[in-house]
């Protein structure tokens, strides 16, 4: 579902909580880190970010929906592994369900103070640490409100984990926490994923775009919000394209590169010969780690 959104949350605006980059268009991502709908976003917003990242930056926001479900109940358990179990067949991008009835998640509010304590350190490794959750989390099946867990995505990511672990037990962690929820309400996101597109004009409404959508619509939206074709970057050689994000799904390779998933794990076979990706088997699919120098 597409929608309006008065443009009082652009970066200029005092009422934001962020600072910001300064590009035309500014994306706020509404996000629970348990949500498998999230997690099967991802290949869109990787192609995105690549093809037409100069234009716009991206604001992660946690919608807080899974933090106040009461997630100890059995039903809950099982509804949610249905869910992860259904998005991953259809997503492409695995996530194993069983979890719930292995090592569920207990404590989901950690997990949202983690990932703004992660931010505290810059919003890059923010981002590493986040999509480190979700890896943990959707195929190592962990349960990734313990906070040893939490220790040691923050460590794999590069974060100063004394200061993390500080700063997850802060003021300034809970009131980013706070603020991410504030937005959600003030611009009435009810469903996750959620994407809020503004531009820098605070005349113009934004457009709210809710659920997932095939890639085309967001160059679309990304056009009408630019009044103008913006210019599409080519992808990098596929090696590079692993070197910089190191970890990733066939799925995600064949939507950057518009590819089949048999021509990807193909060429993808190729450098596990030459050793420079190690394969990683999942319950849905296939996911290839780079090997570092």
């Amino acid at each position: 579902m597409v929608t309006l959104v008065n443009n009082t949350w652009y970066p200029d605006s005092k009422k934001n909580c962020y600072s910001h980059d300064k590009k035309p268009i500014e994306v706020y991502m509404f996000i629970d880190p348990l949500c498998p709908e999230c997690w099967g976003l991802e290949p869109i917003i990787k192609k995105l970010r690549i093809e037409y990242g100069r234009y716009f930056s991206i604001k992660h926001v946690l919608s807080g929906r899974l933090a106040t479900l009461n997630l100890s109940s059995k039903k809950n358990y099982e509804h949610m592994a249905r869910v992860w179990e259904k998005t991953a067949s259809r997503s492409g991008m695995s996530c194993d369900g069983s979890l719930w009835h292995e090592n569920p998640i207990d404590a989901p509010y950690n997990v949202s103070l983690a990932i703004k304590a992660a931010e505290l350190q810059g919003r890059r490794v923010g981002i590493k640490f986040l999509r480190k959750l979700q890896e943990v989390l959707f195929l190592e099946k962990q349960n990734i409100s313990d906070i040893k867990v939490l220790e040691e995505c923050a460590k794999s990511v590069g974060l100063d984990v004394k200061e993390f672990i500080h700063d997850m037990h802060s003021e300034s962690a809970a009131k980013a926490f706070q603020c991410d929820l504030q937005i959600t309400t003030e611009m009435d996101v009810t469903e996750i994923p959620t994407l809020v597109f503004f531009n820098e004009n605070v005349e113009d409404e934004g457009i709210k775009i809710t659920g997932s959508y095939p890639y085309e619509v967001y160059v679309q939206i990304l056009e009408e919000m630019l009044l103008e074709k913006p210019e599409k970057d080519l992808p990098p050689p596929l090696e590079t394209f692993l070197k910089i994000f190191k970890f990733v799904a066939s799925k995600e390779i064949a939507i950057v590169y518009n590819l089949p998933i048999t021509q990807i794990e193909r060429e993808m076979k190729k450098l596990l010969l030459k050793q420079v990706v190690e394969q990683i088997p999942a319950k849905y699919g296939t996911f290839w780690r780079y090997i570092e120098d």
